[in-house]
């Protein structure tokens, strides 16, 4: 039976099956083993682990502990109670939009590869290049932000390292447009969210495409890439104070364990505090040279369990709201069991967005494409739930190829 425990209540002889954070957040080789010494629950403790998940068939019990399905189903019934919430108009159709997203994303991955080959040879930032591909962000996100948001699910393992910084800054542009924030703040967010890896243009390749766990000497090389980033930044003369600190706070939690400054709570500014909300989620749900990423909907419930230590809660729950419970590109599985992929989400309830559904897993066959509003009742084009978030490879189904149906 397994069951989510709290770091404090780990004793030697507990069988570890998951420790509840990213891959490479915790000091050890494998996520599952079981304790044999104080010392390896000192690590977790210092690693700034909180939840994990012990598998009592293969070691000591908690009794009092929850077994993961009451864990699961009370994470559930919290994330219903803020699921309702208006989200932002759409000015076009997802259709209309995706075309276009796709030409500015690869516009953008584009401009950050250049970016980082500048850096590697010591040259300013040219801010005068940054800011039309961060303009084309954030229009496409007023126009219709589904097709962007949609698209950060789709990343090229050997192109990581762009991609991410592109879906770091289109997740933040929209965060900070779902919070109404001033335009001349977005904009500086988004210089920040493009630029907030630009260190890791100093690290080198063999440590930086690793396929493995990093020793705690590489360890610490990329620890350094916030500030190597921040300085490489500060020679262009004409960046802003936002985009400085995304750079070199993006990796700080509020309970102190991040890096580089190891700030807590209100030490960090609300904008890097968002920053490192968008960062965590994207890393977490791309497929890496070290680890297959996870669906976005089980990374949001995740990161809402780790929002308690490390994360803003309140700052986790609304960007919740601005993806969605089950955010665009989301693979559901429907109560009529059709697979659907999520592409808009509800102007009022995240839990009743629009899919394209395309396959039948009663027959186990594709099914004629259609798009499915859950909001809606029988009738008018809806009479469907959503059961579950589902995994692609399980059905072995490419969802991304149904996102934007004509």
């Amino acid at each position: 039976m397994l069951k989510k425990v709290d770091a404090s209540q780990l004793r030697v002889g507990m069988f570890i099956h998951d420790l509840d954070c990213g891959w490479m957040e915790h000091p050890f080789v494998r996520n599952r083993f079981v304790l044999t010494r104080d010392e390896e629950i000192l690590k977790i403790m210092q690693a700034g682990i909180r939840g994990v998940t012990i598998d009592c068939a293969r070691g000591m019990d908690v009794e009092d502990a929850p077994t993961m399905e009451e864990a699961q189903a009370a994470t559930e019934a919290e994330l219903t109670a803020i699921a309702s919430k208006p989200v932002m108009p759409l000015r076009v159709t997802l259709a209309e939009e995706f075309e276009r997203a796709v030409s500015i994303r690869r516009q953008a991955a584009g401009l950050v590869r250049t970016v980082m080959q500048d850096a590697r040879l010591g040259k300013a930032v040219e801010l005068d290049k940054v800011a039309p591909v961060v303009e084309s962000i954030t229009t496409s996100i007023l126009r219709n932000a589904s097709a962007l948001l949609g698209l950060c699910v789709i990343k090229n393992k050997d192109d990581y390292t762009f991609q991410h910084s592109v879906s770091v800054c289109t997740l933040l542009v929209a965060f900070c447009r779902s919070r109404q924030m001033d335009a001349a703040t977005v904009y500086q967010a988004g210089i920040g969210g493009l630029l907030h890896d630009t260190g890791k243009a100093l690290i080198p390749d063999h440590i930086l495409n690793k396929p493995g766990r990093l020793t705690d000497e590489e360890f610490a090389v990329v620890r350094k890439h916030p500030r190597d980033g921040y300085e490489i930044l500060c020679r262009s003369p004409e960046i802003g104070e936002i985009p400085l600190d995304i750079t070199l706070h993006h990796h700080e939690r509020r309970d102190g364990s991040g890096y580089p400054d190891r700030q807590s709570e209100n030490e960090i500014s609300e904008l890097a505090q968002m920053a490192a909300i968008v960062d965590v989620y994207d890393a977490i749900t791309a497929d890496r040279c070290y680890h297959k990423g996870i669906p976005a909907a089980e990374a949001l419930r995740k990161m809402y369990e780790w929002s308690k230590f490390q994360f803003n809660p309140i700052l986790m729950q609304e960007f919740m709201r601005c993806v969605g419970i089950y955010p665009v590109g989301t693979l559901v599985l429907l109560e009529s069991g059709r697979l659907g992929v999520v592409v808009e989400p509800h102007e009022s309830s995240l839990l009743t967005p629009k899919v394209n559904v395309f396959y039948s897993t009663k027959s186990q066959t594709y099914i004629k494409p259609e798009t499915v509003d859950l909001s809606r009742g029988v009738g008018f084009g809806g009479a469907d739930k959503i059961v579950s978030h589902e995994s692609a490879e399980k059905w072995k189904v490419d969802p991304q190829r149904f996102l934007a149906l004509e």
